[in-house]
């Protein structure tokens, strides 16, 4: 007889990450949250995964209908034929001649209720069972030691028929569940968070799991057709692997020349400057030529739609078209106000991991940190993730726009302690029009320290010589004072 795995699935993939492969099996767990947070859904899909293993799998309800059940897993599209369901009513015969008068209900509800229960394992015979809800419990206990001596019930008829179980309760506010916590083999706990605006989050914590080594902390979970998907917290040590420390090229000779030579592999650049001064124009300029040589590349745009951001390249000359047909190029338009920050985090892991890119544009960090300004430590997973593509050989390139157009300027969140290398942006006024001038803020190695002009139209980017002859750049006001030698001589649209 072939021996059984140490521990069972939930049917979630990341939940079974963090848990470090599942649940121990043949123990009592306890899955908490307020109403909303997917524990339902989370319980059906932990009896699907043993129904799909060929275990049986029995749902005991205290507080829900069998017709609410179905229509639950229906909105999943999932199938309950494998899975017996059982309603178990806990309020009895409400009709006037059946009142009692005599006994406190706890001491006749309650008995009945669990002796109803305990029959329905026994005739089942399931190796996974689902208990919604343990407010039933509580609430016909009457005390916090009746309670108790109800869970130990519980414990001990189910010690012995090797059966896990998954106890659904509300998010615990009683003294009464901490001797519940005390008694279980471990806490799932749920949460769902309310920003001031977007769409709500939801989260999972794992409080306990005796004898596992899980990942702790909080763990971004959605809730989508199909159930519950939990991303797991991104841990960026482990994941290390070996690549070449050559550099890549923008395609454009004059800024190699001016970041020395081009971007090395596994770092990360900032592109940093106010709105106009072409930012995703380089970024994309870098995918291209990236792409030309074959490698794949992925985008991530937070502030324009992939179409506007194609339509724009294409007018500069830069083929994202042809190589996103090709399949080298990806271009994924994402809305941070409908996405966690562990989602987003998914999305860059899967494309790396599965995909082989060996470049990631994101375009830009502004979109993605003013719709979640409560995100706290947003720096800190930005930090975790940029140290992961690190580890990876990954070039990432990322755009910022700096407030204001004139005087001084400044940035939503510092990441440029996080980027290996900065280039920086800005405009500046000659001849009578406005100009853009681009220079190495930062780079770990060597490099220009020359300003250039950059010019873009219909034939791509253009990196003038080093100007001379100007100040002022770093106050957001530079000055140009020399006569025009170095500045690149505008098309007069008039002449053929």
């Amino acid at each position: 007889m072939p021996t059984e795995p140490p521990t069972v699935s939930t049917g979630i993939a990341g939940l079974d990450h963090v848990l470090a492969g599942g649940l121990p099996r043949n123990r009592l767990y306890v899955v908490e949250g307020e109403s909303g947070t997917g524990k339902t859904t989370l319980g059906f899909q932990f009896l699907l995964s043993g129904s799909r293993a060929g275990e049986k799998g029995l749902f005991l309800a205290l507080s829900e209908t069998e017709e609410e059940l179905q229509a639950v897993a229906a909105s999943h599209g999932w199938s309950l034929d494998g899975i017996a369901l059982r309603e178990v009513p806990s309020t009895g015969d409400l009709s006037p001649e059946e009142n009692n008068t005599l006994f406190h209900p706890a001491e006749v509800e309650l008995g009945e209720t669990t002796k109803t229960l305990f029959q329905e394992v026994e005739r089942v015979g399931p190796a996974r069972v689902v208990i919604d809800s343990l407010s039933e419990f509580r609430l016909l206990s009457q005390s916090g030691l009746r309670y108790r001596r109800q869970i130990l019930a519980l414990k001990q008829f189910f010690s012995g028929r090797r059966c896990t179980v998954m106890l659904l309760n509300d998010t615990a506010r009683e003294a009464s569940d901490a001797h519940l916590h005390s008694i279980v083999h471990g806490i799932l706990l749920l949460e769902q968070l309310a920003p001031l605006y977007g769409a709500e989050r939801r989260r999972i914590r794992v409080v306990k799991l005796r004898g596992v080594k899980f990942r702790g902390g909080f763990h971004d979970l959605k809730i989508e057709t199909g159930g519950v998907v939990v991303y797991p917290r991104l841990v960026a040590t482990g994941h290390h692997r070996a690549f070449s420390r050559d550099q890549i090229s923008s395609g454009i000779p004059e800024l190699d020349r001016l970041t020395g030579g081009g971007l090395e592999r596994g770092t990360t650049t900032l592109i940093l400057g106010p709105a106009g001064t072409g930012k995703s124009s380089i970024a994309s300029q870098y995918a291209a030529a990236s792409a030309q040589r074959g490698e794949r590349v992925a985008i991530f745009t937070f502030d324009e739609g992939a179409g506007t951001l194609l339509a724009r390249s294409e007018g500069l000359g830069i083929p994202l078209v042809r190589q996103l047909e090709a399949g080298l190029i990806q271009v994924k338009h994402l809305d941070p106000a409908e996405m966690s920050a562990g989602e987003f985090v998914h999305f860059v892991r899967e494309a790396v991991e599965e995909q082989n890119v060996r470049i990631v544009v994101i375009d830009s960090l502004n979109g993605y940190v003013h719709a979640m300004p409560e995100e706290h430590a947003l720096s800190n997973q930005l930090q975790e993730l940029f140290t992961y593509l690190r580890q990876r050989g990954v070039v990432v390139i990322l755009t910022m726009a700096q407030h204001g157009l004139l005087g001084p300027l400044e940035s939503p969140l510092d990441v440029s302690y996080l980027a290996d290398s900065v280039l920086l942006l800005r405009h500046f006024e000659a001849q009578g029009s406005i100009r853009k001038a681009i220079s190495v803020l930062k780079k770990r190695g060597l490099h220009e320290t020359a300003l250039r002009e950059l010019t873009m139209d219909g034939q791509g980017l253009h990196v003038g010589e080093p100007l001379e002859q100007f100040r002022g750049i770093l106050t957001g006001v530079p000055l140009y004072e020399g006569t025009g030698k170095g500045l690149r001589r505008e098309k007069d649209e008039s002449t053929p």
